[in-house]
C-alpha cells in the first residue's frame, strides 16, 4: 500500500485580471473632447451635460471643458425618489 496520498491538482491560481474601474479626471481637472471620466460596470455615474455612456457603460466627454460632479433627486420607474450621482463637463466659452 502507498504510504502518501496521490498529489492531485490544485483548485487556486485562476484569477482575473483587475479591470482598473473607477474615476480617471476628479472635480476640477480639465476634460478634452473624448476622454474617458469614469470607467464602472453598471451606471453608479449618470452622465450629465457634455457627457455620454459608453457601450461599457464607461462615462466620456464630448465637449472641453471643466469635470463636475454633483448629487440629485430623479424620480425612478418606481415612482420612488432616488438619490443619483452625476458627472458633467462645464465647457469653457
Amino acid at each position: 500500500m502507498a504510504h502518501k496520498k496521490a498529489g492531485g491538482s490544485t483548485a487556486l491560481g485562476r484569477d482575473s485580471q483587475s479591470k482598473r474601474l473607477g474615476i480617471k479626471l476628479f472635480g476640477g481637472q480639465l476634460a478634452q473632447t473624448g476622454n474617458i471620466i469614469v470607467r464602472q460596470r453598471g451606471t453608479k455615474w449618470h452622465p450629465g451635460k457634455n457627457v455620454r455612456r459608453a457601450g461599457d457603460d464607461s462615462l466620456y466627454a464630448v465637449a472641453t471643458g471643466t469635470v463636475k460632479f454633483s448629487k440629485k433627486k430623479v424620480k425612478g420607474f418606481d415612482g420612488n425618489l432616488h438619490l443619483r450621482k452625476f458627472v458633467h463637463i462645464i465647457s469653457e466659452k
